[in-house]
């Protein structure tokens, strides 16, 4: 990609194209395109540099030894995947899917974050930028816990749709998980999560359709 359009990533918002030619070679930056439905990572796979997307989406899934998988994030375009495990240098401990086609562009992040890095200011404004990152990514662990640790499927739902209402400002929202994703999401099963929403519908809580939903006070 152009430098020029990659400063208009939050990442990289302020650094001139110029700047931005020699910062991309000082992280070892190479862009790489994934068809969807194609993994660019699977469990155990030792990860050296952090992938930003820059068209796409991929999703973080967990692998247990009998083959199943929970949906553990949707990382959409525009954000990253996979820097814990390059900066520390250790094993992906989940998979990463490319749920459409996707564009990634890898850096080693690493360099940022040397001793020395920090006496470069576009290192030291990039690693402000990553702690934000990392803030907002335990936000959502956070809220992810509170909603699966629910006791019963009605209660995960009702945690989960009022999240995204309050983040929308509105009764009225759309979530970026189909039926599948949304049960892998919450750790339920399907076809119980399905039937809850529909007793859920009936009892006057909600109304939906498909991923679209609207929320009605008690």
């Amino acid at each position: 990609m152009e430098p020029s359009k990659l400063a208009s990533l939050p990442f990289f918002q302020g650094i001139s194209p110029e700047d931005m030619t020699k910062l991309l070679e000082e992280l070892d930056a190479r862009e790489v395109f994934y068809e969807k439905g194609s993994f660019l990572v699977h469990t155990g796979d030792k990860i050296t540099a952090a992938g930003l997307i820059l068209s796409g989406e991929v999703h973080i899934l967990r692998e247990d030894f009998w083959g199943s998988r929970a949906l553990v994030a949707q990382i959409p375009s525009g954000a990253f995947f996979g820097e814990t495990y390059a900066l520390l240098d250790t094993a992906a401990e989940v998979s990463v899917l490319a749920a459409a086609d996707t564009t990634v562009l890898y850096l080693s992040l690493n360099r940022i974050l040397a001793p020395t890095g920090q006496q470069n200011p576009l290192f030291a404004l990039l690693s402000r930028r990553l702690l934000q990152i990392f803030a907002g990514r335990n936000l959502t662990l956070t809220r992810k816990i509170a909603h699966v640790t629910c006791r019963s499927t009605r209660e995960k739902l009702l945690s989960f749709l009022s999240s995204c209402a309050q983040d929308s400002g509105n009764a009225v929202f759309s979530i970026p998980f189909d039926r599948q994703q949304l049960a892998d999401y919450l750790a339920v099963e399907r076809s119980a999560m399905s039937a809850e929403l529909s007793r859920m519908k009936k009892d006057g809580l909600l109304d939906y359709h498909k991923n679209h939903f609207r929320l009605f006070t008690k």
